[in-house]
């Protein structure tokens, strides 16, 4: 579908436009010169320039004045069922910023007057069709344009100044199941984007389009298709050497669902591809391959779309380590010569600096204590696979990854400062347990993995286990400072002014020192932060912009807390508060009788595992994003039960019908399941915060020391001053 003509159904504005600064347009040069005196204000891009640094200049706020931070206005933004992942737009007394279900939000940037919403109003039970959530991470402004990526695969272009549709593209075939969560990025009128799938039989891919009319200008594919029907780039060719049987019947995988970075200095852009799919490889591609691209990163042509260079960061990724996370572009002095590279910490654990140009690596390192998937790097820095971690030729034995599966570094985007010098990670330290079994789901996702099952070992016990804020060297190849974070992450905002931002789902907001580390500031939010922080200034002020919204809180009962969505802006000297927080009396706990003998019971736990617990939690138990099961009131009643999850009679709320892959057979058991999971909930109560509240902030301490990585048995070391 493709509509030129604007559109006043989906619209609301609020004021008359005019009311804020004019708008002047945005172009490469523009976003090239964020750092010129004109522009360095505002936050013009997802990653605010095209290095994506989320490095600001504005220092009017240090960590010498910063207890005088206060709140100078919110904006209520009140949608649940999903996570606030957006990064703020700030362009010319604007601020956008997205919703869970792509919709945009326009502010004043100064008062907080709102001043547009468009709702692309993308249907509910497109939630099914996600891997891992209802989220959108934001837009990409564009001449007097903002434009966006949907849940349901749509591009969207509306004017900044009052949020009329300019055009709309399907960009994405609707009888697959695709999506869009990542913000685009613009250069030179191309806009680029990817796609998520990888888990749903999908082939990835990355594109441009023309930003004056959303038309395709180019796409290039992840993995190879069918070799019989052709390729369509000569470099697939050669990537299908690296895979064996039939991988094309499974989609392949490698999805490019979030990392992209433009680089004008190379005219490159810069891919993170994603994990390959099913997950273990022995499944996918029996008998051994690389599976290239996935797992990589992968330099583009930003003109043409054609391959130049790549490097695999994880060759027959069966961890989910996708190479998603953010890549960010510096001048770095290495060994006393200044090279433009990349850097990126993806999910294997491993920091790397790259050389944009040529893709050469100079450095690659653990910035985790330990990483089990791999023995060290040969000559080439190719990661030598360690064979204990090919779970996927062991059957039930299964493993547990180090890093897990949920990465050292996920989405969460880091943040690098050329003042201080060091890459600031949003990090977590754990396992995972992985038990291959060909054809496995959870939902309709093809993982191939037994999601109710747990390797035959026990755990890894690890020091030091969970989320923490790390400070990295990425030419002395170390970490400079680490602090905790709990068991969660966000992402990361760094300024001129001495200072590291960072939220967290405990429901704050805290500022730390970019030099030491040392906390300087914080404040509650009412509500978790997964997303990253923007800086701006208007009439000489500076502003800290930040959406809370992971949810409506922490624990078992927490769905029903209230939700306090809401965009934050703060200022030295900022006066405003937030409203009192409401207090809410979540329901009792009230299941019928455990019923159904042992093999009912199994029979139910399997299907809950394979079809509800990608969105209602292991076991039942969930934060705040999808209904809690064991509090349904269709427990006690067996029709209703089967005319929800056999008939879909929720539909238009996310929960569509499984009539596909679910008998009315199959719904009763895992009534009968649920209902066990109530009752033991019931019996043994957990505690809860009136408000919904978060589990404690993590104790004062430092985060687990890094180890560099290991070196392969008769591998070349990595030389003395580079980074691997």
């Amino acid at each position: 579908m493709h509509s030129l003509k604007p559109s006043i159904l989906s619209i609301i504005t609020l004021v008359v436009a005019g009311i804020t600064p004019g708008f002047a347009e945005v172009d490469t040069a523009r976003i090239k010169a964020a750092d010129s005196e004109e522009n360095a204000g505002q936050w013009m891009a997802y990653g605010r320039d095209y290095s994506e640094q989320r490095y600001s200049p504005l220092k009017e706020i240090t960590a010498d004045n910063i207890g005088q931070l206060g709140l100078a206005w919110y904006g209520d933004l009140a949608e649940r069922g999903g996570s606030y992942e957006t990064t703020p737009v700030v362009v010319d007394g604007r601020i956008f910023v997205t919703s869970p279900w792509s919709k945009v939000y326009a502010f004043d940037a100064k008062t907080g007057q709102q001043l547009w919403k468009y709702d692309p109003k993308v249907p509910g039970e497109w939630a099914v069709k996600l891997c891992c959530g209802i989220v959108n991470r934001g837009v990409a402004a564009w001449k007097d344009m903002v434009i966006w990526g949907t849940l349901d695969g749509r591009l969207i272009a509306v004017k900044a100044k009052t949020g009329e549709k300019v055009w709309e593209v399907q960009v994405t075939d609707r009888e697959l199941w695709l999506s869009i969560t990542g913000a685009p990025r613009i250069a030179d009128g191309r806009i680029f984007i990817g796609e998520a799938g990888s888990e749903f039989h999908q082939r990835g891919y990355m594109a441009a389009y023309d930003a004056d009319n959303g038309k395709e200008l180019w796409r290039w594919w992840v993995v190879p298709g069918n070799p019989a029907l052709g390729f369509e780039q000569p470099e697939l060719e050669s990537a299908a050497k690296t895979w064996n049987g039939e991988w094309w019947k499974t989609g392949g995988g490698g999805a490019p669902w979030d990392a992209i970075t433009y680089d004008p200095v190379t005219n490159l852009v810069y891919v993170g591809t994603g994990n390959g799919a099913p997950w273990p490889a022995e499944i996918r591609s029996p008998g051994g391959g690389d599976n290239l691209f996935t797992a990589s990163i992968v330099a583009l042509d930003a003109k043409t779309g054609k391959y130049r260079w790549h490097y695999q960061a994880t060759p027959a990724d069966s961890f989910d380590f996708d190479n998603t996370q953010s890549i960010i572009t510096a001048d770095l002095v290495i060994n006393g010569e200044k090279k433009h590279v990349l850097m990126q910490a993806p999910k294997n654990g491993v920091f790397y600096v790259l050389e944009a140009a040529t893709g050469k690596v100079l450095s690659a390192d653990l910035f985790v204590p330990t990483a089990n998937w791999m023995t060290g790097f040969d000559e080439n820095f190719r990661p030598i696979l360690d064979p204990a971690a090919n779970y996927g030729a062991f059957g039930d034995k299964g493993f547990h990854v180090v890093p897990s599966a949920g990465g050292a570094h996920s989405w969460h985007p880091m943040a690098f400062s050329p003042d201080t010098g060091l890459m600031y990670i949003p990090t977590n330290y754990s396992s995972f347990p992985l038990v291959a079994e060909a054809g496995a789901k959870m939902g309709n996702q093809l993982l191939s993995i037994n999601v109710g099952k747990r390797p035959q070992d026990p755990a890894p016990k690890l020091e030091g286990s969970g989320s923490y804020l790390l400070a990295w060297d990425p030419v002395n190849k170390k970490a400079v400072w680490q602090q905790p974070q709990g068991s969660a992450r966000a992402g990361v905002l760094t300024t001129a002014g001495n200072l590291v931002f960072q939220g967290a789902q405990q429901q704050t907001f805290a500022a730390f020192r970019a030099d030491t580390g040392e906390q300087v500031w914080s404040t509650p939010t009412q509500a978790g932060i997964v997303g990253s922080a923007a800086s701006y200034s208007i009439d000489g002020a500076q502003y800290i912009a930040v959406v809370a919204g992971q949810g409506g809180g922490f624990g078992p009962a927490s769905y029903w807390a209230p939700n306090y969505a809401r965009l934050l802006v703060y200022k030295l000297g900022g006066k405003a508060t937030l409203p009192e927080r409401v207090s809410y009396t979540p329901p009792a706990l009230n299941p019928p009788a455990n019923f159904g003998d042992a093999a009912l019971l199994a029979r139910g736990e399997t299907h809950y595992n394979a079809h509800c617990a990608s969105c209602h939690g292991n076991s039942g138990r969930v934060s705040s994003l999808f209904p809690d099961l064991r509090y349904a009131t269709a427990l006690g009643e067996p029709e209703l039960f089967k005319v929800i999850v056999i008939d879909g009679a929720l539909t238009d709320n996310g929960m569509v019908s499984f009539r596909e892959s679910l008998t009315p057979e199959d719904a009763e058991a895992i009534r009968a399941y649920v209902v066990t999971l109530a009752n033991e909930a019931k019996n043994n109560p957990q505690p809860q915060s009136p408000f919904g509240g978060p589990p404690p902030a993590p104790p004062a301490g430092t985060a687990p020391p890094v180890a560099p990585a290991p070196a392969g048995q008769g591998a070349a070391a990595p030389p003395p001053e580079t980074h691997r």
